[in-house]
């Protein structure tokens, strides 16, 4: 068991930047990419007997995160409509605004679904086949496609053309 958790730590430090930086993509906020590689982690070690092919730890690992990210997002939507229900005042209205209007990258990502970010960093920002994300995310090769479709389509709508070409390059910052 000792091996087990030695080589499961060893496992999970090489690969945690890589999934932190991909949680931060789809969620984009520090705090719940956090929390959704620290969910990450935590189920991964209870469901380790569920990888039936250790060379693919990472894909494996990688999906779980997905799912661990969605999870947050929806967490996230219920809080902000809890704090609007309690409480409209104009601190907190004035507090998402500000929050929203950081700049145009951030304003189109976070307007896309958990869903549709999630298509687009592991293509453009991981750079993974469109097999590979559907296969990541669990979903037939023709939803990844049509997600990440919508996806750009949207990113078209709320963004400036130029800016989404150097996004789609890969300068996801």
């Amino acid at each position: 068991m000792e091996g087990d958790r030695d080589a499961f730590a060893a496992l999970a430090t090489r690969v945690s930047d890589s999934l932190y930086a991909v949680a931060y993509r789809i969620l984009r906020d520090p705090g719940l990419a956090e929390d959704a590689l620290q969910n990450t982690l935590v189920t991964a070690w209870r469901n380790l007997d569920d990888l039936r092919d250790p060379d693919r730890f990472e894909a494996w690992i990688r999906r779980v995160l997905v799912h661990a990210s969605y999870a947050e997002a929806r967490r996230r939507v219920r809080r902000t409509q809890a704090v609007r229900q309690i409480s409209m005042t104009d601190d907190v209205v004035a507090e998402d605004n500000a929050i929203i209007d950081r700049d145009e990258i951030e304003r189109a990502f976070r307007r896309l679904s958990a869903e549709h970010r999630a298509v687009f960093v592991l293509h453009y920002y991981l750079g993974l086949p469109l097999v590979e994300v559907a296969t990541t995310l669990g979903v037939p090769q023709g939803t990844a496609r049509s997600r990440l479709h919508y996806a750009i389509r949207a990113l078209r709508r709320f963004m400036q053309p130029e800016r989404l070409a150097s996004l789609e390059e890969g300068n996801l910052a």
